[in-house]
């Protein structure tokens, strides 16, 4: 493994194992970290009384809510967005339905967000608040979940940055090789020699595999588990590439994070600070999707040159700025219990 230059990705998705199985996976860690770091700033604000909910127990029904609103709405978004054919995909094995299986992967941020909104709504309308003022609550946690979430991705070296340097040739420190990438359609384009050196890896670490994948994916744990010398003679034939998932884990938590905590201390006007999430988060991920690649089965041009990610992102720039506006021209009361009309 090398210390200068491209580091070869070698984190195992595994949070814990046991009983020779995979027990907790970082992914699914990450939401527990993310919806914890979520109960934790509401029940602060509730206590320091920076809403309009006065019993901290509260918060435990808000951030439950918002949590199966972004399971459900994140699953559904990635599917009806970016993977259709799971909804007619069946299996002999549990959970049976290609939509259920969350434990291959694939959830939409932007799905999430409306799932959350959703939640929003239904619990704002039980303890008779405006819904933004719950979604406002949220924004300002919500950047903690989102961290944790691009960390994980990354963990699990899924959606693949852009590449800086080809197999074999010299790459930036910061740049990273994930091994991931050989099961993906982003793989690099190898050289004759290079898919000669892949051929004989993959069959000297699992002759006996039915399937070109089985044995690319053998040669993966063993590249990772530092077996035999297959991570040095294996890192040649992969790209170094950006690490857009750390760049959006700084984007999406740190800075929007930031922003959003500052905003929040200059208005206490319902709906300004989901107004800005909409329109920082948006920008933000407009900006660093121009290092990540699309999900590997979109393949399709998209209209004008932007990833389907960005044209959902543009959307959410329309409605932060219209919300935003719609807050101002109707002079929302306070978030919080002072009655202010105070604006930032």
């Amino acid at each position: 493994m090398t210390l200068l230059g491209a580091w070869m990705h070698d984190l195992d998705s595994c949070a814990v194992h046991a009983f020779g199985r995979c027990l907790v996976q970082w992914y699914g860690l990450s939401y527990v970290l993310g919806f914890g770091a979520a109960w934790l700033i509401v029940r602060a604000m509730i206590r320091t009384g920076r809403t309009r909910l006065e019993n901290p127990l509260k918060a435990s029904d808000l951030v439950f809510g918002a949590a199966v609103g972004a399971v459900v709405g994140g699953r559904l978004g990635y599917v009806l967005l970016y993977q259709p054919a799971l909804l007619t995909s069946f299996g002999s094995v549990p959970p049976w339905w290609g939509v259920l299986a969350l434990h291959e992967g694939g959830m939409a941020s932007h799905g999430g967000m409306v799932g959350v909104i959703v939640a929003c709504i239904i619990f704002a309308r039980r303890e008779k608040i405006p819904w933004l003022h719950a979604t406002d609550l949220l924004a300002l946690a919500a950047p903690a979940g989102l961290f944790f979430g691009r960390v994980a991705n990354f963990v699990n070296g899924e959606l693949l940055g852009k590449i800086v340097a080809p197999p074999g040739e010299p790459a930036p420190w910061w740049a990273v090789r994930f091994p991931q990438e050989m099961l993906t359609n982003h793989a690099p384009e190898l050289s004759a020699d290079q898919t000669d050196e892949l051929a004989r890896l993959a069959y000297e670490v699992a002759p006996d595999a039915m399937t070109r994948t089985e044995q690319v994916r053998a040669v993966i744990d063993a590249a990772r588990t530092g077996a035999g010398d297959i991570a040095t003679r294996f890192e040649p034939l992969l790209a170094a590439r950006h690490p857009s998932q750390l760049y959006q884990a700084a984007s999406e938590g740190l800075v929007l994070g930031a922003a959003l905590w500052l905003i929040a201390k200059k208005t206490t006007r319902v709906g300004v600070v989901s107004a800005w999430f909409l329109l920082i988060y948006g920008a933000l991920r407009i900006l660093t999707e121009h290092w990540r690649l699309p999900d590997d089965h979109l393949a399709a041009p998209e209209p004008l040159g932007l990833s389907r990610g960005r044209w959902l992102s543009v959307a959410m720039l329309v409605g932060g700025a219209v919300l935003l506006w719609n807050t101002y021209e109707k002079k929302t009361n306070a978030a919080a219990g002072s009655g202010s009309d105070e604006a930032a």
